[in-house]
């Protein structure tokens, strides 16, 4: 009895901590995904609800790539902190946040769909994270939350496009941007040893990098005269030097900076329409990130077949030099008369 009552209790402390721990974990992605909209709606632009870059859908799609779809309880309970405060009435909260909810899910399973690698380290993960993550499953977000919004009172009936191109654009530039980034944050910190050789040459290099980007950015995006142009070189020097751990961050700095400028009106984007800054902005912020995004997967996938080729050049010098016949000897009496003369 006393056998059977230790084992009771083991398994029963072995349940608290498993749901301890998936308890912890569906708080901290609802934490994540508080922080990142709280962020976001720091540039709103319609009803200070709908931003261009809504930083809660990468992260909840890049919770749901790492941690499973077991993730969503955590999803949604950030999607109600965060419209609670802000929604017009509690059924458009309720509305938006299973908008905001089921846009992620569906793009995981689009995504799962597809054998996607969270590695994204073959073009075609790119490509399905950008059709399928980004463009496809944001538009569950954004016709459910627009619509809550037109029937609530809250957005006039004339307004609704511009307010769902908007919300729509923004929750896929979340993914575009802040997926990549959080997915190669996760593979480091997730390595079996952290990296090491790495040279000092090489720090500096991404230090000037992140620098450059910044700096170029900011005189584009502060300039009267269109120099947007200018940071494309910064995205392919970071693509082809660092791939995905380059990119991602050169093409979160590029967004920031650009939507900032637009809240307020200055540089290129300053004298225009909302609409027309909008189709500026998100133009730009989209060429950029599948500028970064597809140029670090081709980079990253050649290199790929680099090793693999070099790989099985070496499997096969080794096989050959194996199978080669040892050097043939004289016969034993050419040998003699040979030591004879």
């Amino acid at each position: 009895m006393a056998a059977v009552a230790r084992d009771t209790g083991i398994r029963r402390n072995n349940g608290f901590r498993r749901h301890g721990a998936t308890a912890l974990r569906l708080v901290a992605v609802a934490a994540l995904y508080y922080a990142g909209a709280w962020i976001g709606l720091l540039q709103e632009l319609v009803r200070d609800q709908v931003t261009p870059l809504w930083p809660p859908t990468g992260i909840a799609l890049a919770c749901l790539l790492t941690l499973g779809p077991t993730a969503w309880p955590g999803i949604a309970l950030g999607a109600v902190a965060v419209n609670a405060p802000i929604g017009p009435s509690p059924l458009a909260v309720l509305a938006i946040v299973v908008g905001n909810t089921l846009a992620p899910i569906c793009s995981y399973l689009l995504l799962r769909r597809v054998d996607f690698r969270p590695a994204l380290d073959r073009l075609r993960d790119a490509l399905a994270l950008v059709f399928l993550g980004a463009l496809a499953g944001m538009l569950i977000s954004a016709t459910v939350g627009t619509a809550a919004l037109i029937v609530s009172g809250a957005l006039p009936v004339d307004g609704f496009w511009t307010a769902w191109s908007v919300w729509w654009t923004g929750d896929a530039m979340g993914v575009l941007v802040i997926t990549p980034l959080l997915l190669v944050l996760h593979r480091l910190l997730h390595r079996a040893r952290p990296p090491h050789g790495v040279s000092p040459y090489r720090l500096l290099e991404a230090a000037a990098l992140l620098l450059g980007t910044a700096a170029v950015t900011l005189v584009a995006t502060r300039t009267e005269v269109s120099l947007l142009f200018l940071v494309f070189p910064f995205l392919i020097w970071a693509a082809l030097r660092f791939q995905l751990a380059g990119a991602a961050p050169c093409s979160l700095i590029v967004s920031v900076l650009a939507i900032a400028a637009t809240a307020e009106g200055t540089g290129p984007f300053s004298h225009h329409s909302l609409p027309a800054r909008m189709v500026t902005l998100q133009a730009f912020n989209g060429t950029t990130a599948l500028t970064a995004l597809l140029l670090s997967a081709i980079i990253t996938e050649r290199n790929a077949t680099r090793r693999q080729i070099e790989h099985v050049c070496a499997q096969l010098a080794e096989a050959v030099f194996r199978l080669a016949p040892d050097e043939p000897r004289p016969p034993e009496d050419d040998r003699k008369s040979t030591d004879r003369r």
